[in-house]
């Protein structure tokens, strides 16, 4: 394990790091303010000072493999008492960036995400692909009927005379979109498990070879037990809330967290009502389950719509192509699906399905790249700290 440490620097790496946010990473001249200031640092081995030093030698394979670079939480106190303006939570963030396209697989499409010239060619192909679904779902008649209506898991005796066309079009709108999203939703799982194996089996190497373990071995049962310590902390922010400088991030983060986890539970409901109940919606607005998805998308907006101030307002914090990307498409799935509903409400059909339009565009570019862009945050910090408790780590 030694041994694979002792590479030459990589000075592609170093560009790489710069390119993604870390460009003041060359002001850093090893203080170690930065790690006394940080407020969730571990005592043993603490962070980012050592991730610094690695950083400005190109050592690229120490870097990615450590999971001390997702214990970081961004909050900003370590650049805002850095002596040099070397801004040491941008570099990490930059950092974690090369780490989420390193093991992510096909890295194509983990480049792709994170090149700005690249976004006109993704949102082309998406678009096309659900004009072709639209247009097949309001023109298809009765010869698509005919040769779908022995799908599993959709009733059609109710498509009657006076229900045909309606019941044509439910089916079509719910079935298309569905046969979209559950194979990304397989495709992006598959993506974690084979990137987190990895992943898990070089934090733990990383620990060991740095002292920061007294685990010789992985035990997944206790891994689990430690998960399950791990999540309230994540739910409360705890972390989030350790901090100083950027305090004020809590709150968003905790809207946008909260509004992800209504918004899937109320999917997951709407999806075994529909296939396995066959009760399509919509629902009543007195229904419970629109209350959740109502309540959930209010605060998806607002949470995002501040962190997109919050950043637009901290002209000292680096925001590179990569945060404003999740962050607009975020808040664009949150506001176009209040919209689509708000036309729906008003039977402004023609409205209401050109904002469900670009709903369906939005939910696919958060959805389908999420082990590729920024979002994948959310796995890799999560198995960080997950390990970081699994281990003992003080």
């Amino acid at each position: 394990m030694t041994e694979k440490y002792l590479a030459q620097p990589d000075l592609d790496f170093i560009a790489q790091v710069r390119e993604l946010g870390g460009d003041t990473l060359k002001k850093c001249y090893q203080c170690a303010t930065c790690s006394v200031a940080c407020p969730i640092a571990p005592e043993d081995s603490p962070f980012p000072r050592k991730e610094m030093i690695a950083a400005s030698w190109g050592l690229k394979d120490k870097l990615i493999t450590s999971g001390d670079i997702w214990l970081c939480h961004h909050c900003g106190d370590c650049t805002d008492l850095c002596p040099r303006g070397a801004a040491p939570g941008d570099v990490l963030s930059a950092v974690r960036s090369a780490a989420i396209e390193d093991y992510a697989q096909p890295k194509f499409l983990a480049q792709a995400v994170n090149d700005p010239s690249k976004l006109p060619f993704i949102l082309g192909i998406q678009a096309v692909w659900f004009a072709i679904f639209a247009f097949i779902t309001m023109n298809a008649g009765d010869f698509m009927t005919k040769v779908f209506k022995y799908v599993p898991f959709f009733d059609w005796s109710h498509a009657h005379e006076g229900e045909h066309v309606i019941a044509q079009a439910d089916f079509f709108s719910t079935w298309f979109v569905d046969m979209t999203f559950v194979p990304t939703a397989i495709f992006v799982v598959a993506v974690f498990f084979l990137s987190l194996k990895k992943f898990i089996t070089d934090i733990h190497e990383n620990a060991m070879l740095e002292g920061k373990t007294d685990k010789t071995s992985i035990d997944y049962k206790e891994l689990f037990q430690a998960l399950l310590r791990v999540v309230p902390i994540i739910l409360k922010h705890q972390k989030f809330n350790e901090c100083t400088t950027n305090k004020d991030r809590a709150t968003p983060h905790m809207m946008v967290l909260y509004s992800f986890i209504g918004l899937f539970i109320v999917t997951s409901i709407g999806f075994v009502l529909l296939y396995i109940f066959h009760a399509p919606g919509p629902y009543s607005q007195l229904n419970p389950l629109k209350w959740l998805a109502n309540i959930s998308g209010v605060a998806l907006v607002i949470g995002s719509g501040l962190m997109i101030k919050n950043r637009m307002a901290n002209e000292e914090q680096k925001t590179a192509y990569k945060d404003w990307y999740i962050l607009w498409v975020v808040f664009g799935l949150g506001a176009t699906g209040m919209l689509t509903e708000m036309a729906r409400l008003a039977h402004l059909a023609g409205i209401s399905y050109f904002f469900y339009f670009l709903h369906l565009i939005a939910i696919w570019n958060l959805f389908l790249f999420l082990p590729f862009s920024k979002m994948a945050h959310l796995v890799y910090r999560t198995t960080a700290m997950t390990y970081a408790e699994y281990s003992n780590r003080k």
